[in-house]
C-alpha cells in the first residue's frame, strides 16, 4: 500500500491523516496536543503505525500548523505548509464549490475566501480567546459540565439570551448577571454560542466578502449549536464536512501527494522509529537586529537540528539539515 501522511499540530489538537493513491482517508488519529507538540507526534506516529499494515509505504509526509516546523523536522517532512493553503486544499477536494471557508479552533480561528478555487483573501485571530473554542469551554467548565452536555443544551434554547461576548472576562460577567436574572440555563448557553460567532464575525471576517456556499470546520463544528448559531447570523446553509477536524491534515497530506508526483524523489521520512529518539527544546533571543526575536531550537544530544521562529530566515537558513 502506498500512502501519504499529513500532520497538523496546533496549539490544543495534533492531527494525522493518511490518505492512499486515490485520496481516500485510510485511518487518522485526533490527539490533545497539552503544550506537549513533541511528545503528541511521537505518540501519533506510533499509534499510525499500529494502524497501518507492516508493508506500508510512505510515500510522502507534509507538517502544518502553529508547530510544523518542529514537527517537520522530526519526522523528515516533504513539505511544511501553512494551516490557510492546507484547509484550502482539503475543502476543495471534497466541496469545490466553496467560496467561504470557517475554520475555528481550541485556540485560534480563521476564515478563508476562496473564488474559483482559488485564495483570494483570508484573515486569522490568535490573540482573543473570544471568537475560538476555549471561550466555550471556559465557561462550560466554570457551569461544570463537558462541552458535549454545553451544545446538547444550548439546541434546547427556545428565546436565546443576548451575552456580551467580546471579551472572555466580560462575557463570564454577563453569564453571571444573566443566571441571578432568572434566565433558563440553555437559553444562556445559546446566547454565549451567539456571542462566539458574532466575535468572529466581527474580528475575523470583519471586511470579508463572506458568500455562500460557506463550509465549517475544524473542532468547534462537532458543536451542532454554533453551527446554527452560524446559519442564523449568516441566512445560509452551513457546511460542515465530514472529518472537518481533519482538514488541515487532510490537505497537507494531499499537498505532499502533488509534490511527490511532481518531484520524483523518494521520501524524506525518517521513518516511525524517531517516536522513541529523545529530543530537546530550547530557545535563545536573537540580537542581531532590534526585532530581538525568541528563537527556538531542536536538538539531540547536543547537536541543533533547526532553528525556526525568527521574522527573517537568518537562523532557518543556518540551520543544520
Amino acid at each position: 500500500m502506498r500512502v501519504y501522511l499529513g500532520i497538523d499540530v496546533g496549539s490544543v489538537t495534533t492531527k494525522f491523516a493518511v490518505l492512499d493513491e486515490n485520496k481516500e482517508l485510510v485511518t487518522s488519529i485526533y490527539l490533545l496536543t497539552q503544550g506537549k507538540p513533541i511528545d503528541m507526534v511521537q505518540q501519533g506516529l506510533r499509534q499510525i503505525k499500529q494502524q497501518l499494515p507492516d508493508d506500508v509505504d510512505i510515500c510522502g509526509v507534509a507538517t502544518t500548523g502553529s508547530a510544523r516546523y518542529l514537527a517537520g523536522v522530526i519526522v523528515g517532512a516533504d513539505l511544511v505548509k501553512n494551516e490557510i493553503t492546507s484547509h484550502a486544499v482539503a475543502t476543495l477536494n471534497y466541496i469545490p464549490q466553496v467560496r467561504t471557508i470557517i475554520e475555528i479552533g481550541g485556540q485560534d480561528s480563521k476564515i478563508i475566501i476562496i473564488r474559483d478555487g482559488v485564495v483570494v483573501d483570508f484573515g486569522m485571530n490568535t490573540v482573543c480567546a473570544a471568537g475560538t473554542g476555549s471561550f466555550l469551554d471556559h465557561q462550560a467548565i466554570r457551569l461544570d459540565m463537558n462541552i458535549g452536555e454545553f451544545a446538547r443544551r444550548a439546541l434546547d434554547s427556545k428565546i436565546s439570551v443576548r451575552i456580551a461576548g467580546r471579551c472572555t472576562v466580560f462575557a463570564e460577567s454577563d453569564m453571571i448577571h444573566k443566571q441571578q436574572m432568572g434566565h433558563q440555563i440553555e437559553d444562556i448557553l445559546y446566547g454565549l454560542c451567539q456571542a462566539l460567532v458574532r466575535n468572529y464575525l466581527n474580528n475575523v471576517g470583519l471586511g470579508k466578502d463572506i458568500q455562500a456556499p460557506i463550509v465549517f470546520q475544524g473542532g468547534v463544528a462537532f458543536n451542532q449549536a454554533i453551527v446554527r448559531a452560524f446559519r442564523e447570523e449568516l441566512g445560509t446553509e452551513i457546511i460542515v464536512p465530514p472529518n472537518h477536524e481533519l482538514m488541515g491534515a487532510i490537505g497537507a497530506a494531499l499537498l505532499v501527494q502533488e509534490e511527490m508526483a511532481i518531484s520524483h524523489n523518494g521520501s524524506k521520512f525518517k521513518g516511525f522509529g524517531v517516536s522513541d529518539i529523545k529530543y530537546h527544546t530550547s530557545s535563545f533571543e536573537c540580537k542581531a537586529c532590534p526585532n530581538y526575536c525568541e528563537i527556538a531550537q531542536l536538538s539531540i544530544n547536543g547537536k541543533v537540528l533547526a532553528r525556526w521562529g525568527g521574522r527573517c530566515d537568518m537562523w532557518e537558513r543556518s540551520s543544520s539539515p
